[in-house]
Order: structure tokens, then sequence, then C-alpha cells
């Protein structure tokens, strides 16, 4: 099955992805990810203002068929969180890449960014 991948993002080999406007990172989990979780049934929640690493757990996704780890694709401080997702997980199902986004991370290194893949980088990576 092809993976809808979107151009212009940035992916961990987490799977996560890291839409990046000035020094703010939003980020959410790919549509490979929502699909091999199957139907997402909680998201828990994150402090705002809560200092991460570059792949620190942030927190945790809950499906039918597994729990999954979210990290942080880049070090910062975590500014704003997705509360339309913690009280509907199923949107990371219906929408990875935009009403699915889980929380957004004022960057400490915008540097980090080049440890990550670009579109195309990401899906050679999952045709592994």
């Amino acid at each position: 099955m092809a993976y809808k991948v979107i151009e212009g993002l940035y992916y961990s080999k987490n799977d996560e992805w890291a839409k990046v406007d000035g020094d703010i990172a939003t980020v959410g989990i790919t549509d490979y990810a929502q699909d091999k979780l199957g139907d997402v049934v909680y998201v828990g929640e994150v402090q705002v203002g809560k200092k991460v690493k570059k792949e620190d757990t942030v927190l945790t996704v809950e499906s039918v068929k597994a729990a999954s780890d979210i990290y942080a694709p880049v070090s910062g401080e975590i500014v704003e969180v997705n509360k339309a997702v913690v009280s509907d997980p199923s949107l990371l199902n219906k929408d990875p890449y935009g009403e699915g986004w889980l929380f957004k991370i004022k960057m400490e290194n915008p540097e980090e960014l080049k440890e990550l893949m670009d579109a195309k980088g990401y899906e050679e990576y999952r045709k592994e």
C-alpha cells in the first residue's frame, strides 16, 4: 500500500513529521504510522512548557492494536498541544497531516532539522 507523504515536511525514522514555521515545529505522526497503529483510541497529553530533547518520549498514543510512544523530532519547549486530537483521537486516523497534529515545539536548535528526512528520503526509508 502506498502511504501519503507530504512535500515540505521533515520526517523522523520514528514516523513523526514536523512542519516548520519560523522557530516553531508542528509535530504529528505519518500516514504510515497511523495506518500501522489502526484505530487510535487514546492520545496522551503533554504539559505546555515542558522542555524536551530530540528523541525524548513526549506522549503515548494507544490504538486497538498497540500503544506507541511519540518522540520529539527536535529539541525545544512544548508551546502548544492539540486539544482537539486529545478529545477525539480518531482525528489522527482521519487527517494525520492536518487536524491530527499532536503538539508544537519551539525549537532550541534548528540545525537538528538536518538530521531528519525530506519527503523523498522518507518514502525511500519506508520502502526498505
